[in-house]
């Protein structure tokens, strides 16, 4: 029988603990495919802050550390100084990167500092139980905006990527998405 797919070396063998339809796990697969693909699993290091992005070591095969809320950036930038022959990547989601972590990111960029950030923005706090986030839409129904998130009292939804993109030191900023088969493989 032909193999049609395979995991890469770089998930471990781990059932994920992420809610059904959450997109972590694609995520991680395109990370660790990529890293494998380039034979650079050996040589990543990645960062993954408060949230449901701490639990990104429990799933990805490679050297992994967590930080403070919102301060993934500033250890990246650290491993990046004295390790830079390594390959740092910081893992982070809406709640961490779009809120505590706005300062660390933007600061980051604008010093264009060599590490990637995967940001996964899924609109909503979720693993504190379903808040609004920076990012939230206007609109969508969260624990803490029961009849939608109103423009008028919570302003509009931050859009990161475009934010990052317009500051020189970030070198390439994409917005991608991971609800199709199609857009996963155009994400990766």
């Amino acid at each position: 029988m032909k193999t049609v797919f395979e995991l890469t070396k770089g998930i471990l063998p781990e059932e994920t603990t992420y809610c059904p339809g959450c997109t972590h796990g694609i995520a991680h697969r395109l990370v660790m495919e990529a890293l494998d693909e380039e034979g650079l699993l050996g040589k990543a290091i990645g960062v993954a802050p408060i949230g449901c992005s701490i639990l990104a070591h429990r799933y990805m095969n490679v050297d992994m550390c967590e930080s403070a809320h919102g301060r993934a950036p500033a250890i990246a930038t650290g491993i990046r100084r004295v390790q830079p022959d390594k390959i740092i990547f910081t893992y982070q989601g809406d709640g961490d990167l779009a809120s505590i972590g706005t300062g660390e990111i933007v600061q980051a960029a604008h010093r264009g500092e060599k590490f990637t950030t995967i940001f996964i923005n899924n609109a909503i706090y979720g693993m504190t139980g379903g808040q609004m986030a920076p990012t939230s839409l206007v609109g969508q129904k969260t624990t803490t905006s029961i009849e939608g998130r109103k423009k008028e009292l919570s302003g509009m939804p931050i859009r990161m990527a475009e934010l990052l993109a317009t500051i020189d030191g970030a070198v390439f900023v994409e917005r991608v998405a991971l609800d199709t088969p199609a857009n996963v493989r155009k994400a990766k």
